[in-house]
């Protein structure tokens, strides 16, 4: 491609119209999160449905795994893209390309490494993961092999990132598309033709990975992107690895910890409620990020807006990008939340069938309301945590996103279901949400008062 147009196509990040530009970057991205998402939403749908409601537990047993995966890719991707779209901004083209270079091959390195120590390690993390007699099988079933494919995951994620921060959204979505598009065509082929359970579902996710993945690598490498990955900077860096780490700290924390909670989720569902617990929180995860995904996807696409503008001291383009991205987060939030409390059933019986396990009904129902009930105020969080992430401030991106991760949901946690039971599980993810939004708030008023 010709540079002036790549250039050009970049500036448009500091020119056009900050709700035009939301929109032709966010709908993308939205797009491929919800696209993304169903990675996991599809294999737990054929699951539930053909081996049933206590496979989804075996699933969902493995999240924290799949967590640490996607910590990785986020804090390599979104760390080194924060940068590149600074340095853009900042007409600094080489350098660019030498952090979107280092960043490829650090991904590389750290995809082999979680491959290699998670399946020496897979049995006594299932079983500190909260695994059961019951649902110990399928879970070592699944993750061998999706364990095997940890590096297209973390390569095709992690790069995806740098496609987005150059001003292709449209790129970045259909390599999300071919991706899950792929894993439905071959859940059905694997599960329902060739009667391969829950080991068809892993070899679809990780087969569409390595799709994904090799897509990715080919953009690069064909000329038509902005950055140039190029060999003389692929050999790391400390000096670019270090700055890459800081920024992406924040959301590989926010992925850690997430990881953690889901352990203690786990944990504490097999104790109160047991088998049908933990696949109900199966469901409600799955149902729960099918509502977020958008939000991320309009995180993800006012990123590059507020790192380039930042970067080229467009400040009072940095508070619009900011207010529009809080409004249209917040509005998919609380979409979600009525369409939730209001059809609960309907919903849930999309994983288990007309005549799925009442025992998983009972437990789920209930559940999701509570768990999802503080939703209306947890997308204008997530854009907040994104803009001190993008404009390079990540000691407060760190502390939002571990306020609502650690520092309040891990002692809620603890405490709430001693006293309620497995009512006090779902109402952990409530009250993190109320009481992280507030320090949000007071936060993000702050900050964006300071931009001159």
């Amino acid at each position: 491609m010709d540079k002036s147009n790549q250039s050009q196509r970049a500036r448009r990040l500091g020119t056009q119209p900050i709700i035009n530009l939301l929109m032709k970057f966010s709908i993308p991205a939205i797009v491929g999160m919800l696209v993304n998402a169903l990675y996991n939403i599809v294999d737990r749908i054929f699951i539930g449905r053909v081996v049933g409601g206590v496979a989804i537990g075996g699933i969902y047993l493995g999240m924290p795994l799949m967590l640490i995966i996607l910590a990785f890719g986020m804090l390599v991707g979104i760390g080194g893209n924060t940068l590149v779209s600074i340095r853009l901004g900042e007409k600094k083209q080489d350098e660019a390309n030498q952090i979107a270079s280092n960043s490829l091959t650090l991904l590389f390195i750290i995809g082999i490494m979680l491959s290699i120590l998670g399946l020496i390690f897979l049995e006594p993390l299932l079983r500190l993961f909260g695994a059961s007699a019951s649902n110990m099988g399928y879970a070592m079933d699944y993750l061998r092999i999706i364990l095997l494919g940890a590096t297209f995951n973390i390569v095709g994620f992690g790069m995806n990132n740098f496609i987005r921060g150059e001003g292709n959204p449209k790129i970045a979505m259909f390599t999300m598309l071919i991706g899950a598009l792929l894993n439905i065509i071959l859940d059905y082929i694997f599960i329902l033709i060739f009667q391969m359970g829950i080991q068809g579902a892993a070899w679809a996710t990780i087969i569409s990975q390595f799709v994904s993945a090799s897509w990715v690598l080919y953009y690069f490498y064909s000329k038509k992107s902005v950055l140039s990955i190029q060999r003389r900077y692929l050999k790391i860096k400390a000096s670019i690895v270090k700055k890459i780490f800081t920024n992406g700290l924040p959301p590989f924390s926010m992925q850690l910890a997430a990881s953690m909670v889901t352990a203690l989720y786990n944990t504490n569902l097999q104790t109160y409620g047991g088998d049908f617990a933990t696949s109900s929180m199966g469901v409600i995860n799955s149902l729960s990020m099918v509502i977020l995904m958008p939000a991320f996807g309009i995180n993800q696409g006012a990123q590059p807006i507020l790192g380039y503008n930042y970067g080229a001291a467009q400040y009072d383009r940095v508070k619009k990008a900011v207010i529009y991205a809080a409004l249209a987060a917040t509005t998919i939030t609380t979409l979600g939340f009525l369409i939730v409390q209001f059809f609960p059933t309907q919903i849930i019986r999309i994983f288990v069938g007309a005549d799925g396990s009442r025992e998983l009904l009972d437990i789920a129902v209930p559940g999701i309301r509570i768990y999802l009930s503080m939703f209306p105020i947890v997308g204008f969080q997530v854009v907040s945590t994104s803009y001190f992430q993008a404009t390079g401030h990540p000691k407060e991106a760190m502390l939002l996103s571990m306020s609502r991760q650690v520092l309040i949901l891990i002692p809620a946690l603890i405490i709430l279901p001693r006293i309620f039971g497995l009512t006090g599980v779902w109402m952990s993810a409530a009250l993190a949400d109320l009481l992280s939004s507030l320090v949000t708030g007071v936060l993000i008023i702050r900050s964006v008062r300071k931009l001159k």
